[in-house]
């Protein structure tokens, strides 16, 4: 059996960032070397105490969390997801207090540190705001160097925005450190909120999985429970979980059914449209294609993860 390819994970937990979690403690190909915090879905205190509750449940407490930055870099915090995914970001069921402790490393610090011991075969995939990415990009720009692939779930790539008119959460939380990551790594994946909308899962499907009698299952139908009740009624029959997208994407790669190349770039002075991720459809700039957009992907490939991760023993 070959090595476990060595994945670093930022991200803002957040309800759909937890399915990723899950997913991502359960592959076999790979290994979690930790878990760098971003605030986003709700506020860095939760955000921290999250991570460090779901490697309890999915039994991988030795996992190290890294708390990152407390707000976006330039502008103050604008609202959060927490009326999505609860105040505390994991549905308000009151969970005890978690075991152990965050590791007293910056996250910005712990991505170069865990860049370099993986040099050339870190598989790193961001789920929230950009902040802490960004951060370590401004302190070494060479970071991009010995990433062998960034995945990142953010932008709605034909500007059909769930956080503004045309700007999706993640970008338009802190739009100014995903154009510093956008535009400092030459080349990234991503799985934006439109892909997301086309891969939903039926929520009477969703019930079924939650229903297996694993920790894990029992703790994740308590923590989305609201967030799906919330979606059935906003958005009708289809839940929707952007971050287990991505991470579907970035543990197996040939599930992408389709994928385009595009240049991006992200708007960070428009009063109508800050935060969109403007793609270069008919590469009219001359600008090189830094994105591989995800646009389809093999959705029963993508249930089947979901639903084994869930189900863990």
């Amino acid at each position: 059996m070959s090595e476990k390819i060595p994945l670093l994970i930022d991200t803002d937990p957040g309800v759909d960032d937890a399915l990723a979690l899950l997913m991502a403690f359960h592959s076999d190909a790979h290994e979690v070397v930790g878990l760098t915090i971003a605030a986003g879905n709700v506020g860095l205190g939760h955000t921290v105490r999250n991570a460090l509750k779901l490697r309890e449940v999915a039994g991988r407490p030795n996992i190290p969390v890294f708390p990152g930055c407390e707000g976006p870099l330039v502008h103050a915090p604008r609202e959060d997801a927490a009326h999505v995914h609860g105040r505390d970001g994991f549905g308000d069921v009151g969970y005890p207090d978690p075991a152990g402790q965050a590791e007293a490393e910056h996250a910005a610090l712990a991505i170069l540190r865990l860049s370099h011991e993986h040099a050339g075969r870190l598989l790193l995939v961001a789920l929230g705001p950009l902040t802490n990415l960004a951060l370590a990009l401004r302190l070494d720009p060479t970071l991009p160097q010995r990433v062998a692939r960034l995945v990142v779930m953010g932008g709605a790539v034909t500007a059909h925005g769930n956080i503004t008119p045309v700007a999706e959460f993640n970008v338009g939380f802190d739009p100014e450190a995903a154009h510093v990551v956008l535009s400092g790594f030459p080349k990234f994946d991503l799985a934006d909120w439109e892909a997301t909308l086309a891969h939903g899962f039926h929520h009477r499907k969703v019930e079924q999985w939650l229903a297996a009698d694993s920790p894990r299952a029992r703790f994740y139908e308590a923590i989305s429970r609201q967030t799906r009740l919330w979606s059935e009624d906003r958005r009708g029959e289809f839940w929707h979980s952007a971050d287990s997208l991505a991470m579907a994407w970035a543990l197996d790669p040939d599930g992408a059914v389709e994928l385009v190349e595009r240049p991006l770039a992200v708007e960070t002075e428009g009063r109508l449209t800050r935060g969109l991720t403007a793609v270069d459809w008919n590469r009219q700039t001359g600008a090189a294609d830094n994105a591989r957009i995800l646009l389809r992907y093999g959705q029963p490939r993508f249930e089947a993860r979901v639903q084994a991760a869930l189900a863990a023993g």
